[in-house]
């Protein structure tokens, strides 16, 4: 705690001397951030093992970074963008993010949503007249654009043999395919990952806004987000070259650029570290939708959300975003797998901490390193950053809450931990799931807990007459305190 402290004192004398001398606060702000004695310890610890695993599993090359809130805190090139002509990977080096095109894809839902020009809950047919396939069960309902969105379709996943020939279809190829398809299961049976689905989505968004979907992920996501290295399906100078898993004798084979064609809201991004950090950072954001905010608050929560379980409930999908948890830790975020590139970005929104990863080969595992990153430098930056260093501090006299209290339905009783009021059921089979009581200041505390449900979220009071506690009040419903 004591560190956080000072890193908030930090934060403000340098904030005070950036302005002295003319020097943006964010600038200073990040600097601060990374220079921390920690966070370098976490930085050198992972670049170590990176490099590691690039030299002992022959990876070409890797480029990540770490976002906190609007900044992206550090980043770095590791091996080669190029292996023939030994030229460095770096952080401007641009890769092929494949799936996580269905994030701007889902965006651009929401946003068309926020116009009133789609509801989530219309009918696909609806806006795509030719859309037509055979259902898995004659009762089926028409699928659902969110239903595309959230992977909940039953559609199949693929159009063709497009990862194999690497021949992506057209849009016109796309849309003489759907008359002989059936899909795999009816909507909302199962989580069940789709490229086809998000295809259609994007055809969606090129019926309601009139223009293409690279024309209008350029008009709305990456122009207002700056992310100007960023683009479409193109063979542009500065990518990365794409090659493939290592083969059991050693090599690796270069695999050239490929264009998504009708698939690209699915599969056909071009990006950068930086620029995909512009778009983690507007996860973070909070207000109406309007330049930088390029989605309002509500639609932001939507969309990180989950909206369908895997059936064995280890992870789930929102609208775009993938859903996972890890430990007591919620994640948000997406991988992609194009020929000759593996990219993840994984997300804490608590923290405000997100961290990408980009490869330009097939079997890097970059979900893998973007846990190591995570948990090495990204929780350097959340510990340090952590919000919790402004709690009210705690008061001794506290102590005075403890107690049993009773009702008709239920007794309550209140422990002192370390500096720390729990609240537990007297009568629970275990103690794993007491409350805790978070200060607010004047003798008021809130009813916090790691699940929701009951009462969490609500005001504990209590109410003493002659210097005596006689009852607990948390929101509208009170327990009297048993007096010994």
């Amino acid at each position: 705690m004591i560190k956080i402290k000072l890193f908030f004192i930090k934060a403000t004398v340098i904030s005070f001397l950036a302005f002295s001398l003319g020097i943006p606060a964010a600038a200073a702000q990040e600097d601060s951030i990374s220079d921390d004695p920690d966070v370098q310890g976490q930085i050198r610890l992972f670049s170590a093992w990176l490099e590691s695993q690039i030299t002992y599993r022959g990876l070409p090359g890797i480029a990540v970074g770490v976002v906190y809130d609007q900044e992206l805190i550090w980043s770095q090139g590791f091996g080669l963008a190029n292996i023939a002509t030994n030229q460095a990977m770096t952080t401007d080096t641009k890769f092929r993010m494949a799936s996580h095109s269905k994030l701007l894809t889902a965006t651009a839902i929401m946003q068309l949503r926020e116009q009133g020009l789609v509801r989530l809950d219309d009918p696909v047919s609806e806006y795509l007249n030719w859309f037509q396939l055979q259902a898995a069960d004659h009762e089926d309902p028409p699928i659902t654009i969110e239903q595309l969105l959230s992977h909940r379709s039953g559609l199949p996943r693929e159009a063709g043999a497009h990862w194999s020939d690497f021949e992506f279809p057209t849009q016109e190829q796309l849309m003489d395919l759907f008359p002989e398809r059936q899909a795999s299961f009816s909507p909302e049976v199962r989580w069940k990952y789709s490229n086809l689905a998000y295809s259609l989505a994007g055809m969606v968004i090129e019926k309601v806004s009139g223009e293409s979907w690279a024309d209008y992920i350029q008009g709305n996501i990456f122009a207002p987000l700056g992310m100007t290295a960023s683009s479409v399906d193109l063979d542009v100078p500065g990518l990365a070259t794409g090659y493939s898993r290592r083969m059991p004798d050693g090599s690796r084979s270069i695999i050239p650029f490929i264009d998504a064609r009708g698939m690209a809201a699915a599969t056909g991004l071009t990006s950068t570290v930086g620029d995909m950090a512009k778009f983690v950072s507007a996860q973070f954001r909070q207000g109406p939708r309007g330049g930088e905010q390029i989605l309002s608050t509500p639609s932001l929560r939507e969309m990180h959300r989950v909206r369908m379980l895997e059936n064995d409930w280890s992870r789930g999908n929102g609208i775009g975003f993938g859903v996972y948890r890890l430990d007591d830790t919620v994640y948000v975020g997406h991988s992609g797998g194009y020929p000759g590139y593996t990219t993840n970005t994984m997300i804490q929104l608590d923290s405000k901490i997100g961290v990408i990863v980009l490869t330009n080969t097939n079997d890097s595992n970059p979900v893998d390193i973007s846990r190591q990153l995570m948990s090495t430098v990204g929780q350097a930056v959340a510990e340090l950053t952590d919000e919790d260093s402004e709690l009210i501090p705690w008061d001794p006299s506290w102590e005075r809450f403890t107690g049993l209290y009773r009702g008709v339905f239920s007794d309550n009783q209140v422990v002192l931990l370390n500096e720390q009021l729990v609240v537990i059921s007297p009568n629970a089979r275990n103690i794993d799931d007491s409350t805790s009581l978070e200060p607010l200041g004047n003798d008021l505390f809130l009813l916090n807990a790691p699940t929701g449900g009951g009462r969490i979220g609500e005001v504990v009071r209590f109410v003493e007459e002659d210097g005596q506690v006689l009852r607990m009040f948390t929101g509208d419903t009170y327990l009297d305190r048993v007096i010994e």
